[in-house]
């Protein structure tokens, strides 16, 4: 990618694929066959890509950490999603938070990093997320944010730029900002 570009940043489970509900917050896909795609995150893609934008995938799996999805299981599922969607990264944090690392959201280290290895501008770059630690990463990262509202029992500690219904509506709040002049 040419330094400078703009990407943006997109949270896995509840943006590009369905996050399991059940007792308690969403979580990620236990095995491959349970990775569901959702409706418009193929076309949101395209026309990201189509647009210029590199796409990275930034994604928390402390289910790595502790032990209830193998790496392997995580690494099969994001091979899966990287044959469905025009991705130029997927980044995976392993961690929870008791291990403290710079990675796992809020923290802005995977979006650093992968900017860093792709030369992506992030003030002109976007985070997509749908939890509370997207919107926080991507802020810290400096990049705007847009919330995909699923209407989770948790509140937002900070303000996105956006807050829409889906990766699609994300798309489409993008394209359109970036279409006016001097944004």
């Amino acid at each position: 990618m040419p330094a400078g570009s703009s990407a943006v940043f997109l949270d896995r489970d509840g943006v590009l694929v369905r996050a399991v509900r059940g007792d308690g917050p969403p979580r990620s896909a236990s095995t491959v066959d349970e990775l569901a795609l959702l409706p418009d995150a193929v076309e949101a893609c395209t026309a990201l890509k189509a647009a210029g934008y590199a796409l990275v995938v930034v994604t928390n799996q402390p289910e790595i950490a502790r032990g209830t999805v193998d790496a392997e299981i995580v690494a099969r599922q994001n091979d899966v999603l990287r044959e469905a969607v025009p991705l130029d990264d997927v980044v995976v944090c392993p961690h929870d938070d008791a291990d403290g690392c710079d990675c796992r959201k809020p923290n802005p280290g995977m979006l650093l990093a992968a900017a860093d290895r792709l030369g992506v501008d992030l003030a002109a770059s976007f985070m997509v997320g749908d939890r509370w630690r997207d919107v926080e990463a991507g802020r810290a990262a400096g990049c705007r944010v847009v919330f995909v509202d699923h209407g989770y029992d948790e509140r937002l500690q900070s303000e996105p730029d956006a807050v829409v219904g889906s990766v699609g509506d994300a798309a489409r709040w993008i394209l359109a900002l970036c279409a006016r002049p001097n944004v």
